[in-house]
């Protein structure tokens, strides 16, 4: 069954306008005794159905192959093996992860005996009401589709299923096809249309016409609109539809996480981040918006700034969404299209918006440039944090990529990173998970190889996954990391001091030797004391050919402000400590700000 399985995603390929791609670049994996003697032995007996990748640590091997469909646009991904056990329940987390961000990998965990014979076998969980419970079950919580492999013919339909599942750009996420260690070393007459080429075609939707009349309606009675650009656009490739619509209409954009890069930072009418962690540019011109077009976001609490955002009292939502989930969130008209169709039916719309209401969101724009200009060049000892982003940001060439996800970071780079390239800003803020930068970096080099990928990571998320160093050099996948190091959980050690509890347990003493950890992990790694240092560093690990590490000292209690927006994070309604309490009067005002959007 297993070498069925393997032909039989060697030969998956998508097609969206008329361009095909090999589904599966490859098989990361860890070998136990759930897969070794199945999926491993396939592998090794095929290799060129599917390339196999030895990975160090499960969890990081999906980060990978994520970071991978990332920057593929989600035409393509890897599949994932381990193991039953501990092998299999370290997938979770990066499932997760998957699912969260919308973003295709598949999972093939090894499982327990089919036949039962040896029951319990090693590392089995055993559950006296369910015979045939095992760890795998946990993925099926973090899975968009899930089955275990009872027959060696079930593989059939259940890959076919699989497959539907990971190249549908509104169901798309991790899935997971458990396989028995003995079914799948078992064989079965496999019918021969199972293993032929297969090509999955990927539609661009149009929007239903009465739908789309009803926007235009909407469109025509705004005054104050703003787009609110998320991921679909840059995994439709709408990119160059959206600056053709923005240039036509005059529609000024604000992005989320996932969607920055979709207009150039300097584009007039980039107002930049939006939410908890926005620009003012972008929040000002939320915060009066009477129509809100939403494409390709799904609307997170950090893109609403937890619903308190948009305060107009009549404000209206479009949402332009292959997914119907999506589509109708904030009780707004949805669209069900592809991005790119959706914009370039948008454009052909004849419509502009007053000129003084451009103008008003041009000024804000480049007052922004300025915010960031300054913010770039603080002059403090030890470095600001966002002095490095400056610093890394001029450094970069403008198709280079930018790799972060957890931490104060995230953050900082939203508010201020100047991007130019759609592909240029890669922050998994989706399930904001420590451990996934370098992993993350190393898909998307693998992805882009012709562009230089820089990851940035504090030093509480590096440490979660220092030995990816080890998977990146094995890989030939060079990376520039630049690790800051403000001693602890920077992040949640400034969400407790807001709220009242002075950054209890967020604080590290200890004096790590992180220029000694990567260097020991076969890394080039040195240290930078100063942003001039860091500027020099910067310039040599460019010219190197190698995987180089940059450690930077930073001060974590010089950040970047809060520009005019809230993230909902209850305090203790009753407390013994004075900052708690006023934490709580401060959350019970934002609170009554707090819109149902329905």
């Amino acid at each position: 069954m297993a070498q069925a399985l393997v032909r039989f995603l060697g030969q998956q390929y998508v097609e969206r306008d008329g361009v095909e791609q090999r589904f599966f670049a490859g098989c990361w994996g860890i070998f136990g005794h759930g897969n070794v003697a199945g999926l491993g032995q396939a592998l090794a007996q095929y290799p060129e159905s599917l390339r196999y990748h030895q990975a160090r640590n499960e969890q990081s091997m999906v980060h990978i192959a994520v970071g991978y469909a990332r920057m593929k646009d989600r035409l393509s991904t890897f599949a994932c093996t381990t193991s039953i056990g501990p092998g299999a329940t370290n997938l979770v987390t990066g499932a997760a992860l998957a699912t969260v961000n919308r973003l295709p990998v598949l999972l093939l965990p090894g499982d327990i005996f089919a036949s039962r014979a040896p029951d319990p076998v090693l590392q089995q969980l055993e559950t006296p009401s369910r015979g045939d419970a095992s760890v795998n079950d946990t993925l099926q919580a973090v899975s968009k589709y899930w089955d275990r492999i009872m027959r060696p013919e079930q593989i059939v339909p259940a890959a076919l299923h699989a497959m539907r599942v990971l190249t549908d750009p509104s169901e798309t996420g991790a899935v997971t096809l458990a396989l028995p260690q003995d079914v799948q070393t078992e064989a079965f007459e496999v019918p021969a249309e199972f293993l032929a080429k297969r090509v999955w075609h990927i539609e661009r939707r149009p929007p239903d016409a009465a739908s789309f009349a009803r926007a235009i309606e909407l469109i025509n009675a705004a005054r104050r609109p703003l787009i609110v650009a998320g991921g679909g656009v840059i995994y439709s490739e709408a990119t160059a539809a959206l600056r053709a619509f923005v240039d036509r209409s005059g529609i000024p954009v604000a992005e989320t996480q996932a969607g920055k890069g979709s207009l150039p930072y300097d584009h007039p009418l980039a107002l930049g981040a939006i939410g908890a962690t926005g620009t003012f540019a972008a929040n000002r011109v939320a915060r009066d918006a009477d129509l809100v077009i939403g494409i390709g976001t799904r609307w997170s609490d950090f893109t609403t700034a937890s619903k308190t955002l948009f305060e107009g009292a009549s404000v209206r939502f479009i949402n332009l969404n292959v997914a119907s989930v999506d589509a109708y969130k904030l009780n707004a008209l949805p669209l069900l299209c592809d991005a790119r169709a959706g914009l370039e039916a948008l454009a052909a719309a004849e419509w502009v918006i007053d000129e003084r209401y451009r103008t008003k969101a041009e000024k804000l724009h480049a007052e922004w440039d300025a915010e960031v200009t300054k913010l770039y060049g603080l002059d403090h000892t030890p470095p600001a944090q966002s002095a490095v982003i400056g610093a890394v940001n001029a450094a970069s060439g403008p198709r280079d990529v930018v790799v972060c996800a957890a931490g104060s970071m995230p953050g900082e780079l939203h508010a201020l990173w100047r991007t130019r390239d759609p592909k240029g800003y890669h922050v998994e803020y989706g399930y904001s998970c420590m451990g996934y930068e370098i992993p993350g970096g190393i898909g998307a080099k693998l992805a882009a190889p012709d562009r230089e990928v820089y990851v940035m990571v504090g030093d509480g998320s590096y440490l979660m996954a220092p030995g990816e160093l080890t998977t990146a050099i094995s890989e030939g996948a060079k990376l520039i990391v630049v690790l800051v190091d403000n001693h602890g959980f920077g992040s949640i050690g400034a969400l407790s001091r807001s709220l009242g509890t002075n950054g209890f347990g967020t604080a590290s003493e200890l004096a790590i030797d992180f220029v000694a950890n990567a260097t020991s992990l076969g890394a080039r790694a040195v240290r930078a004391r100063t942003i001039g240092e860091l500027r020099t560093e910067l310039e040599a690990a460019q010219s190197a050919t190698e995987t180089t590490v940059i450690v930077i000292e930073t001060d974590p209690l010089v950040g970047v402000p809060s520009y005019e927006s809230w993230w909902e994070v209850v305090p203790a309604e009753t407390s013994l400590q004075e900052g708690v309490r006023k934490a709580r009067q401060d959350w019970s005002a934002n609170k009554k700000r707090q819109r149902t959007h329905i």
